[in-house]
């Protein structure tokens, strides 16, 4: 069922047993597991069907540290959220990334690798994936791996339909969750600004999906309202925020023109064993073999050298070029969880509902610029000691600086509400549950204490399967 206001779902009569805030990745599946096993579920979306401007104001933000995104430009508020410009690629984080790493702080998973593995084959089906080959040594300490880039499901578009069609979901659009009420050991209710109107709402269970900032600021202003009521132990709130930073940071050229099969767009993927991370002290990166360095006649020659060398060296001998298959390297990496880089509320802008705006303190630290430099490093000793490739290094990683007008990050919002059984140093159980409060739980890669290399929607849909199949078990009983 899909309403327009709040007061339209009143008067359904249709009573919810978990009222799920947000409708992306994380709050879709989780309602559709929950209506699976029988669950009435209602599903609250700020927003409407299609994007618009009114709505993305709401995410209007400032940001401090490193030059970042705009905050409304950088997530989505409406029916399907961030789905909406998902590019699609898709690989779970790693095994490796739920470890501890003893030469980094406050790094490591409650849960390991194995407690998502049974929802792989259905995250499959949601995401619309072939199944992921295994990765492929080529030494020691560097792996070509399975980067999978889907059809890039839009949430909204695939699920729509059965959606409205359930008996047990409930959508409601426009219905803008301002604010929980909460008395130190359970949610007691919500505040619901939908159709010009203040509403309140009551349900035994409640999940927070609404985005890796938007979880955030929602709990943070909800805390502040009920006194602590909400979220008791908050030292860890809206703090260890992380993103994926990501460059072009290197050119390589390739002895082969097969050295590594490439995907359809020309790409190849790679990332470094556990042992490699650990001698470097760095954490987990990816590296994105982009295989088109040239344009026009160097373009064509350069296209040629990777499936035909003896043509191109000829034909590149008579221009006056010398050429050989190559491309550029991107780097993309696992920030260190650091407790300054966060999420805090605004003390003068608010928004049309009175909530306050977000503020975002973001920088890259040291071992960010060691992950990028050792890393391409590491990457580079490999492919010289298969006698695969050679790699030169931009100018500006050794100057120790990051360019401003490229890529920056991955859009990749990750951390704020952690996952720690040390409620000093977590907000959620390995349940994804609120320290303290028996009937909160949140959704979505902002409970991700470690980040890993990998894009974060193939993890987020296999813990939302998790969370969804464990408050069944909850809302049944």
């Amino acid at each position: 069922m899909i309403f327009s206001t709040y007061a339209a779902l009143k008067e359904s009569g249709f009573l919810p047993r978990v009222t799920v805030v947000g409708s992306g990745p994380a709050g879709i599946t989780i309602a559709r597991t929950l209506a699976k096993m029988g669950i009435p579920v209602a599903i609250f979306e700020a927003g409407g069907e299609d994007i618009t401007a009114e709505s993305q104001e709401i995410y209007e933000g400032e940001t401090f540290g490193d030059p970042y995104f705009t905050l409304d430009t950088t997530r989505l508020r409406y029916f399907g959220g961030s789905s909406n410009h998902w590019a699609g690629w898709c690989r779970a984080i790693d095994a490796m990334d739920f470890e501890a790493k003893h030469w980094v702080p406050d790094t490591g998973w409650p849960i390991g690798r194995n407690a998502i593995e049974p929802y792989l084959s259905e995250v499959h089906d949601i995401l619309d994936l072939v199944p992921f080959e295994d990765d492929k040594p080529i030494t020691e300490d560097i792996s070509l791996i399975q980067l999978i880039k889907s059809p890039a499901v839009r949430f909204a578009k695939k699920y729509r339909s059965d959606i409205a069609h359930s008996r047990n979901i409930a959508l409601v659009l426009d219905t803008y969750v301002t604010e929980l009420a909460g008395d130190g050991t359970a949610v007691t209710g919500a505040s619901i600004l939908s159709d010009g109107k203040v509403h309140d709402h009551d349900s035994p269970f409640f999940v927070v999906a609404t985005g890796g900032i938007e979880n955030s600021r929602l709990l943070l202003w909800s805390n502040e309202r009920s006194n602590g009521g909400v979220v008791p132990h908050a030292a860890a709130l809206g703090r260890y925020w992380m993103e994926h930073p990501q460059f072009i940071a290197a050119d390589v050229v390739l002895m082969a023109p097969d050295a590594f099969p490439l995907d359809a767009q020309g790409e190849a993927f790679f990332s470094p064993s556990f042992n490699a991370i650990e001698e470097a002290g760095i954490l987990n990166f990816g590296v994105r073999l982009i295989a088109k360095p040239y344009s026009g006649t160097k373009e064509t020659l350069a296209d040629l050298a990777c499936f035909a060398p003896s043509a191109t060296e000829w034909l590149s001998a008579k221009a006056g070029l010398h050429l050989v298959c190559g491309g550029h390297v991107s780097v993309g990496w696992e920030q260190a969880p650091d407790r300054e880089n966060r999420i805090t509320l605004s003390n003068d802008m608010r928004d049309v509902a009175g909530v306050p705006r977000t503020e975002l303190r973001w920088k890259k630290n040291d071992i960010d610029y060691r992950t990028l430099s050792e890393g391409l490093r590491i990457f580079g000793r490999s492919l010289a000691a298969v006698d695969a490739g050679r790699l030169r290094l931009a100018d500006w990683v050794d100057k120790r600086t990051y360019p401003d007008d490229a890529e920056l990050a991955g859009h990749h919002h990750m951390g704020g509400t952690r996952m720690n059984l040390d409620p000093k140093r977590g907000i959620v159980d390995a349940d994804c549950k609120v320290h303290g409060i028996r009937n909160l739980y949140i959704a979505g890669s902002s409970v991700f204490p470690t980040s890993g290399h990998a894009n974060p929607t193939t993890t987020i849909t296999a813990l939302a399967l998790r969370l969804g199949y464990h408050l069944a078990s909850k809302a049944a009983a």
